[in-house]
């Protein structure tokens, strides 16, 4: 096998990896495009190329990850990560940690730990890492990254929702509430979605805050059947979609191009959280993307009311 073939047999890995420490699909794509430069420019080949090259993209990763931590800060409203539509690496032994550690719920409680903590909770504790090879990867001793590893888990633990296990019953819900939504049945709605509901949107300042802080099963079912009826007459889609190991939607124009994304957080049988992705620079990946204030200004207008 030569070093591209072997190289590309691992990148589902590096990328998964990436991913979890950067919650950009597009940045995780770079992480490994530049692993892969220093791979192909390094003159002796590893003992274990997966452990050489995970620890590449690990290091690429926490970089990206320190200086993007200053751009979030900054960041014009609330900040999710990129919606990841499939995760290309599987692994039987460990789908539970996997499918747990990409939902949007997850990742925006790793963005809540140091880089270091994030990338060494990541290969431990998703990926089973063994602790030599985690301390290699981070470039800090073994005792040093069991503190890490320990810090982390405690502020993943207190944190993290316990999301219904059963897929199936999440798939079903899902089919409901979008099967409410496209009737426009506000009973219908409302019965499926948690008391304290929250819809919630990401713009990043460049699209519209469709939904930003509306929350109560009420308030939430009533907005979602306003947007629909004018949303369909100007051509719009509803396309249910897992996203980041979530029920979701991909919402798209009469162009198909896609306008945003939807996931759901479910508990109990309930709908406790709906987050849109509507910043076109967090959508490109997907497809060809849409104008979001022309949607919006269609939208507005097929309902008779002010586009602003």
């Amino acid at each position: 096998m030569t070093r591209a073939e072997e190289f590309e047999t691992l990148r589902p890995l590096l990328f998964s990896i990436s991913y979890r420490i950067l919650g950009s699909v597009s940045e995780a794509e770079d992480a490994v495009q530049d692993t892969w430069l220093r791979y192909d420019a390094s003159p002796t080949l590893p003992t274990s190329t997966k452990a050489f090259l995970s620890a590449v993209v690990t290091r690429v990763s926490i970089d990206v990850l320190r200086s993007a931590r200053v751009r979030r800060e900054n960041y014009v409203g609330q900040w999710f990560p990129e919606p990841l539509l499939t995760d290309p690496y599987e692994d039987p032994e460990r789908s539970a940690e996997l499918a747990d550690s990409v939902s949007m719920a997850a990742l925006l409680l790793l963005e809540r730990l140091s880089p270091l903590e994030r990338a060494v909770f990541v290969l431990r504790e998703v990926f089973g890492f063994g602790f030599p090879a985690v301390a290699s990867a981070v470039g800090r001793s073994e005792a040093a990254c069991r503190q890490l590893a320990v810090r982390a888990r405690r502020h993943m633990d207190a944190g993290r929702p316990r999301f219904d296990a059963d897929r199936r019953e999440r798939e079903e819900l899902a089919r409901r509430f979008f099967g409410a939504f496209a009737e426009g049945d506000v009973d219908g709605l409302r019965e499926l979605l948690a008391a304290d509901v929250h819809l919630t949107a990401d713009g990043g300042g460049k699209a519209p805050q469709w939904g930003s802080g509306v929350v109560g099963a009420e308030n939430v079912a009533r907005v979602l059947t306003t947007i629909l009826k004018p949303f369909v007459h100007i051509g719009g889609a509803v396309e249910p979609h897992e996203i980041n190991g979530q029920p979701g939607a991909i919402f798209r124009d009469w162009d198909n191009n896609v306008i945003n994304t939807w996931t759901l957080d479910i508990l109990n049988g309930e709908i406790q959280m709906i987050r849109t992705i509507i910043n076109p620079d967090k959508l490109a990946h997907i497809g060809p993307v849409a104008d979001p204030w022309a949607v919006i200004r269609q939208t507005a207008q097929a309902r008779g009311t002010p586009s602003d």
